[in-house]
């Protein structure tokens, strides 16, 4: 009986996971490791901030999809490998033998060793983000005469989305209670002169005068420097420029790192850590360890850490850890160049761009949710044949 484990349930690993149940192999036991029971669909997440979508439309449940694909969950949270051992160190469990490995595990915002920091909540992993956004709407919920203050930092697609978005929810809240809507006001601090640098010009000017419209101040070549807790349980922020702010709470949605622990592990990794990974998907460096989405960089082929690739990436992944069991040659995946990005505005909007091609429209945004739901229909109403 070979042993394949998953570590993580991310995007390509529930895509492997449904396709091995639709397909399974013989004399394989398949294990899952993951340290939450619901994933949440990263390309409907701004959505959900926004009250577009709920919980059980925008999260895959991990119990039901390992059910059909037979396969063993563990919860827990790894945090190192014994690679000659062939080994899963994890919090809780006892050391876990592997044949076949693949990692999943996604990425966390960049901190940059600031003094403080212990305070922001990060925008990966989503689970504790949702958990401190919940709260959030709890106490405007609670005391919506009170005025509220946000800090965003990162001006990329992901930070100017939850700016957006968070933005549609509150003001919601705030018409519902009767408050005024400038009771609540968004900083976004972006370290480059302009928003989405990755994109095309006109992505970021276009998205800067969204911004301004809906009264979201962007402070741009700035960065944070030091962050200390207030007696009033909330934050002071000190800026590189000299300014200083108060907020309720602070979101990090910068460059994406990786665990610590995969380059301690010994896997080969790129210089921020992250599985350097071929073609295939395979370790470079550890042959039967495989890596996809943010975890993982494919030689020679570096592309921003985003969900499409993690969508992607796993239909070959899943029939390259097939090929791998039944000793056959892997298939290369070659990761695009150029690909669609949608960002919705909070406001069932949303602009399109495609290497440099970029336009807005309300038409963007329902061909965004129409394939942001088709991809979660197939992971609903999973049945064993």
């Amino acid at each position: 009986m070979k042993k394949i484990v998953l570590v993580g349930g991310g995007h390509s690993h529930a895509i492997v996971l449904r396709r091995w149940g639709l397909n399974p192999l013989a004399d394989v036991d398949l294990t899952l490791i993951t340290n939450v029971t619901q994933t949440p669909y990263s390309g409907m997440l701004p959505g959900y901030l926004a009250g577009f979508y709920t919980f059980a439309e925008t999260h895959i449940d991990l119990f039901a999809l390992a059910k059909f694909a037979q396969a063993q969950i563990i919860l827990d949270t790894a945090i190192a490998l014994d690679l000659s051992k062939r080994q899963i160190i994890c919090i809780n469990q006892p050391p876990i033998d592997f044949d076949y490995l693949s990692l999943d595990i996604g990425s966390t915002p960049k901190l940059d060793n600031i003094a403080g920091s212990e305070y922001v909540i990060p925008a990966k992993p989503i689970p504790p983000l949702l958990t401190a956004w919940e709260n959030l709407l709890t106490n405007l919920q609670q005391h919506p005469q009170q005025r509220l203050k946000i800090v965003i930092v990162g001006g990329g697609a992901g930070g100017v989305e939850l700016a957006l978005n968070m933005q549609t929810r509150l003001h919601s809240l705030l018409k519902q209670a009767d408050q005024p809507l400038d009771n609540l006001s968004i900083n976004l601090i972006q370290r480059a002169p302009r928003l989405l640098p990755d994109h095309n010009t006109w992505v970021g000017k276009q998205l800067d005068k969204v911004l301004q419209r809906r009264g979201i101040n962007i402070h741009y070549l700035d960065s944070i420097q030091a962050i200390t807790k207030t007696a009033n349980n909330g934050y002071q922020l000190s800026c590189q420029s000299g300014l200083q702010f108060s907020t309720a709470v602070i979101f990090w949605v910068t460059q994406a790192s990786a665990a610590p622990w995969l380059a301690q592990s010994g896997l080969q990794t790129d210089e921020r850590g992250f599985v350097l990974v071929a073609p295939t998907l395979e370790s470079i460096s550890h042959p039967r360890i495989f890596a996809a989405g943010d975890v993982a960089t494919v030689r020679n082929y570096p592309r921003p850490k985003a969900g499409v690739f993690a969508v992607r990436q796993g239909q070959p992944l899943f029939e390259n850890l097939r090929r791998s069991l039944q000793g056959k040659t892997l298939k290369a995946y070659l990761p695009q160049k150029y690909y669609l990005s949608l960002i919705g505005t909070g406001d069932q909007n949303a602009i399109a761009t495609w290497g440099n091609l970029a336009g807005q429209h309300p038409l963007f945004w329902q061909w965004k949710d129409h394939i942001d739901r088709a991809f979660m229909a197939q992971f609903q109403d999973l049945k064993i044949a």
